[in-house]
Formats: structure tokens, sequence, C-alpha cells
């Protein structure tokens, strides 16, 4: 889809436009790949896997309670 442009104020006004949308991607990628590091680190792991074992325990002690 071209557009055609009437002035260079309307050029000045898209860079701009586009600009700011590179900008807002950069910083949203940042805050991604922060999040990302923060998954990978062995605490976290420690605790996901935690809560896994509690679950898996509670269904567990729920079985036996029906039986």
């Amino acid at each position: 889809m071209k557009r055609t442009y009437e002035s260079f104020n309307e050029i000045e006004a898209d860079l701009k436009k586009l600009y700011l949308e590179k900008e807002i991607a950069y910083e949203e990628l940042k805050i991604v790949k922060h999040d990302f590091e923060d998954h990978l680190k062995p605490l976290n792991w420690l605790n996901s896997i935690l809560k896994m074992i509690s679950k898996y325990g509670v269904l567990l002690m729920i079985k036996k309670m029906f039986k």
C-alpha cells in the first residue's frame, strides 16, 4: 500500500510515528528479555518445582481421603 504525500510535513509526521513505534517495540523487547532472564534463574526453577510438588501432594491427599 503506497501512500502519496502532499507535503514534507506529512512525511515528517509519518517518520516520527514510525520512530516512536520502533522505540516502543524496543522497550517491549527489553521487558521480554528481562522476564526471560528471570525465568532462567535457578531460584525460580526451585520455586516452580516446589509448587508442582505441593500440588501433586495435595492431589494425593485428596485421592487417599476418598478411597
